[in-house]
């Protein structure tokens, strides 16, 4: 029960803190907080669902999470700026990495078919078997998620272009478009098929779960 209280303060505090940055990285990173917070309190489930889902999670966002951070890098590289209020208007002039951010972005805020919704799903079912209250509370941060991680978007991709260097932006190279669509068909592909790793993992996990029982 302790770290499952303590699960629910890191999901909910730290996405009330990368609601108020003003920095696109730093908005990401704490994002990354409140995700992990979901992995602890999957694990404390000692049920298979909730491990699992744990396990799937950290998976699924060392690849999300990847990508997020390799978006900023690229507007970086461009602009030399991690600031919100620099961008607007970026998908007039880079429409294919409007697109992948948006992909990434989605799998981040627990989109179903992607593979952030599988790893969210599996730990709240897993939580509502042992403690309905805390699941309720670490759900909350879907929505929390959904909140500051869309604004992220809008502010950042849609609008007029009131910036004169991001009028001049050109859009993501063919490296860049490689990478991305690799990180790209593991999210997708996790998230439409995920007993690809399920399948691998849940009997080691079932040994684990009644080891530690």
């Amino acid at each position: 029960p302790f770290v499952f209280w303590l699960s629910v303060v890191a999901v909910i505090y730290t996405s009330l803190v990368a609601f108020v940055q003003e920095d696109m990285k730093k908005m990401i990173a704490y994002s990354s907080v409140a995700h992990m917070g979901y992995v602890t309190a999957g694990i404390f489930t000692l049920n298979i669902q909730g491990v699992s889902g744990a396990v799937f999670q950290m998976i699924s966002h060392g690849v999300v999470s990847a990508a997020l951070f390799f978006c900023v890098g690229i507007l970086y590289d461009r602009m030399k700026t991690k600031r919100i209020d620099a961008y607007g208007g970026v998908v007039q002039v880079m429409p294919k990495f409007a697109f992948y951010m948006l992909l990434f972005t989605m799998a981040s805020v627990g989109l179903p078919a992607t593979s952030g919704f599988v790893g969210e799903f599996l730990v709240l079912v897993g939580l509502f078997k042992v403690n309905g209250l805390v699941a309720l509370l670490v759900g909350s941060g879907m929505v929390l998620g959904a909140m500051y991680m869309l604004l992220l978007y809008r502010n950042v991709v849609f609008g007029e272009v009131v910036n004169e260097a991001v009028a001049g932006l050109v859009d993501i190279s063919r490296r860049e478009k490689l990478i991305l669509l690799c990180l790209a068909l593991v999210t997708v592909a996790l998230g439409v098929a995920p007993s690809l790793l399920t399948h691998v993992t849940d009997s080691s996990l079932q040994i684990i779960i009644q080891g530690v029982k």
